[in-house]
């Protein structure tokens, strides 16, 4: 509601500055009116304040200028006109939600959230950890990595991230529910000596990316 009032006063601001600005002819500007006469009506009828009864022009009937009977029957037509409002309001809204609905169910969208608690494996190195989903059956990735570099120590090299690490897998449709199989894929990457015996200090290498090991589910369906 107060997203729907504040559109409102934003209309109404635009609609005053048009009012006063006096460049409007005559025909446009009594138009102008009564759009803002009924965007009040409008307001006040779903904040649920009085109604207040016009004339043809927008203008407020004086009650004591005016007959009880013309009173009535300007108060049955305005409460007619803001009801037809907010049928017509509702009704768009309904066939918004059914459009969006109906766009959700031809183009289903899933995710899959992964946390990752620790990793338990001695490489002597660091090391970078990549987590993807694949389909065992075309023999290829259907997902990009989540990477997460790990210390030699035993703890991700970004300590910030520590028991955070997580991450989602999404805009899995309907195509990806109807493989028969996905394996979630974890590899590990050494990064470091060409060889983890390397002692020789003369040919000590660092920083080079060697795979060290992988893992994987049989399958998520």
């Amino acid at each position: 509601m107060f997203r729907s009032v504040r559109h409102m006063i934003y209309d109404l601001i635009e609609w005053r500055s048009q009012i006063l600005s006096g460049t409007l002819p005559q025909d446009e500007l009594k138009e102008l009116k009564k759009k803002v006469t009924a965007k009040i009506d409008y307001g006040n009828r779903i904040l649920d304040l009085d109604l207040v009864v016009r004339d043809e022009d927008g203008n407020i009937l004086d009650p004591e200028q005016t007959s009880t009977i013309s009173l009535f029957r300007a108060h049955e037509i305005a409460s007619k006109q803001v009801e037809e409002r907010l049928q017509e309001e509702k009704s768009q809204k309904q066939n918004i939600d059914t459009n969006r609905q109906a766009k959700f169910a031809a183009t289903p969208s899933f995710a899959l959230f992964v946390n990752l608690k620790n990793v338990v494996c001695k490489i002597g190195e660091d090391a970078e950890v990549l987590m993807s989903l694949y389909d065992p059956l075309e023999s290829k990735f259907i997902s990009e990595n989540y990477l997460v570099r790990w210390s030699s120590c035993g703890l991700p090299k970004d300590i910030d991230r520590l028991h955070n690490l997580r991450a989602v897998f999404t805009d899995l449709g309907s195509k990806d529910l109807k493989r028969e199989k996905i394996s979630f894929v974890c590899q590990i990457v050494r990064v470091g000596r060409m060889e983890l015996r390397d002692n020789n200090t003369r040919k000590l290498t660092s920083g080079l990316r060697r795979p060290f090991g992988v893992a994987g589910t049989s399958g998520l369906h």
